[in-house]
C-alpha cells in the first residue's frame, strides 16, 4: 500500500512581538494557502512553519530575553489550545513553528509543538542544542518522534540541532522516516546548513524537511531533501513563499533495501556475530544485535 505525505512548507518572516495575539491572522494565512488547492483536496496536509514564527524577539540580548520571558507559556496555556483549534478547524497536521515554553521548572525552552487534524497536541520537542550564547533557552534532553497513522513516523529537530549528527541518527533509530527541521537561521552559514540537511538525509536514508525564516531577518533557502540526499525542491532566496511536495515514504524503504545509489545499505551493515564497538565519548556502544 502506498504511503504519501502531502506537505506545505511556509517560508515566512517571524511575526513581531505582540502581533496577532489571538492568532486570527495566522489562521487566515494558513487557510488561504490551503484554499489554493481547491475544495476537492480531502487528504490531511502537513503544514510546516519556521522556528519561533509566533514567538520572535528583537533588540539587544537583554531586550530579547525580556520579550521571550513575557511571551513564555506552559504547554497547557492558551496559545497551545488555540493552535489546536486551528489544526482541528482546518483539518491539518500543524507544525506552527517553535514556541517559547515556560517549563514546569521555570526555565524557558524553545519547543516545537505538533498538532493532529483532530486538534490534539501529539508531540512537543524541546530543542536540545540552543545556539549559544545567543539563545537564552534551557536545553531539552529528550528526542521526539510522532506517527502520522498509516503514513510515516516523523522526527523533530530544531535549527542548530542539524549540526549535531547524533540528533538525526537517534531519531532514525527511533523509526523516523522524515525529519522536520524548523530553523530561524539569520546568519551567513545557511549554505553550510543546506549541505548538512543533505548529509543528514544521506547517512540516515530519510527525508529531511528544512523550513527556514524569510527576510528581512532570515536567510530563507528552505528545502526538502529525499533519502538519497537529492534536493526535491528549494526556495532559491529569502523572500516569503511556500514549497509544496508529496513525500512517497516507499522511497525510504527502497533506499534502505537496495542502498543509496543502489550501493550503500547502512541499516544492513552489521551481522549478529560482529564485535561490539565501544563509544566511550557517549558512555555507550554500537551493538550489532540491536542496530
Amino acid at each position: 500500500m502506498s504511503r504519501y505525505l502531502p506537505l506545505l512548507l511556509v517560508q515566512a518572516p517571524a511575526r513581531r512581538p505582540g502581533d496577532d495575539p489571538g492568532l486570527e491572522g495566522f489562521e487566515h494565512e494558513v487557510a488561504t494557502y490551503l484554499s489554493d488547492f481547491g475544495p476537492d483536496f480531502k487528504q490531511a496536509r502537513m503544514v510546516v512553519y519556521p522556528e519561533l514564527h509566533l514567538c520572535s524577539a528583537e533588540g539587544t540580548p537583554d531586550e530579547r530575553t525580556a520579550q521571550l520571558e513575557a511571551a513564555a507559556e506552559p504547554m497547557s496555556g492558551p496559545r497551545i489550545q488555540r493552535l489546536g483549534e486551528i489544526a482541528r478547524k482546518l483539518g491539518i497536521w500543524l507544525l506552527p513553528g517553535t514556541v517559547c515554553e515556560r517549563g514546569e521548572d521555570g526555565h524557558l525552552y524553545n519547543t516545537a509543538p505538533v498538532f493532529s487534524p483532530d486538534g490534539e497536541l501529539v508531540a512537543a520537542y524541546r530543542k536540545c542544542f540552543p545556539w549559544r550564547p545567543f539563545e537564552p533557552y534551557q536545553p531539552g534532553k529528550e528526542f521526539v518522534v510522532f506517527d502520522v497513522p498509516g503514513v510515516a513516523r516523523v522526527g523533530l529537530a530544531v535549527c542548530y540541532d542539524i549540526w549535531f549528527p547524533e540528533v538525526s541518527r537517534q531519531l532514525a533509530w527511533m523509526g523516523a522516516e522524515v525529519i522536520i527541521n524548523q530553523a530561524a537561521t539569520t546568519t551567513c552559514d545557511r549554505a553550510q546548513e543546506q549541505i548538512l540537511v543533505q548529509a543528514n538525509a544521506i547517512f540516515n536514508q530519510v527525508f529531511v524537511v528544512s523550513a527556514n525564516m524569510a527576510e528581512p531577518a532570515g536567510m530563507g533557502q528552505s528545502l526538502i531533501v529525499d533519502p538519497e540526499g537529492r534536493t526535491r525542491t528549494v526556495m532559491p532566496g529569502a523572500t516569503p513563499g511556500i514549497l509544496t511536495d508529496v513525500l512517497n515514504l516507499g522511497e525510504v524503504e527502497r533506499v534502505r533495501q537496495f542502498g543509496t545509489a543502489g550501493l550503500n545499505r547502512m541499516w544492513s551493515q552489521f551481522r549478529d556475530d560482529d564485535p561490539v564497538i565501544e563509544l566511550p565519548v557517549y558512555g555507550g556502544r554500537l551493538d550489532p544485535k540491536t542496530f
